[in-house]
């Protein structure tokens, strides 16, 4: 019998909080990705670094550089740390169901609702950082004030969309090579495997740029909020 996708499985109890598989998973992603990261930056005065060290920097000067032509800003590196860490994390976290036994946490809505909401309040602590409360804030009431209450759905709106769109690619590709692993057995979904970390790697990069051109129109000279 297919497991439904929209099912979590609970490991253990923390007192009256139920911990399910997505959350072991997302943790064990981010203290990784934190050790690599801790790990790559003790020795930041070697002269000959190594390879990993060199495809990791060219990584983020990829990243970068895509933050700044999507921002259509000169520095990008004040959003580097936030955009950069939402990529690898989404990149991994897309990617690790292609290992046997573990499940993409993406693959389940409330992960990607959490990473949204993370998305939420970035944009508007930004925009405020860069226009101030007052300005920021009377930027939804434009062009004029009957605005006000559309440009603030939106904002949830498009929130929304964000957390369900990355829920729902992941969530059906898992889904499939689950039904076609019961159906057929394992040889015949390799391809399937191949489609969905090709989908994993497109989910992560959308996630990002569509993070950055929300924060781009925040803290941009533009009229409007979103």
């Amino acid at each position: 019998m297919i497991e439904s996708p929209l099912t979590t499985t609970v490991l253990f109890q923390l007192g009256p909080v139920p911990v399910s598989r997505p959350v072991v998973i997302s943790f064990a992603i981010t203290l990784l990705l934190a050790a690599g990261g801790w790990l790559l930056a003790r020795r930041p005065d070697q002269d000959e670094p190594g390879r990993l060290r060199t495809a990791v920097e060219v990584l983020l000067e990829t990243i970068e550089e895509q933050i700044r032509d999507t921002m259509r800003i000169e520095d990008a590196r004040p959003f580097l740390p936030l955009l950069g860490t939402l990529f690898l994390f989404l990149l991994c976290a897309n990617l690790v169901e292609l290992f046997p036994g573990l499940e993409a946490p993406t693959g389940h809505i409330e992960t990607t609702a959490a990473l949204a909401v993370v998305v939420f309040f970035a944009v508007h602590l930004y925009g405020i950082r860069a226009h101030g409360l007052a300005g920021y804030l009377g930027r939804f009431a434009k062009p004029f004030w009957l605005m006000l209450p559309l440009n603030v759905l939106a904002e949830f709106t498009r929130t929304l969309a964000l957390a369900v769109r990355l829920f729902g690619n992941i969530m059906s590709g898992g889904f499939m090579i689950g039904l076609a692993v019961a159906l057929v057995g394992l040889l015949v979904p390799v391809p399937l495997l191949a489609l969905e970390a090709l989908v994993g790697v497109i989910q992560a990069y959308i996630f990002t740029v569509l993070a950055a051109v929300f924060i781009g129109a925040a803290v941009g000279q533009g009229g409007e909020a979103g």
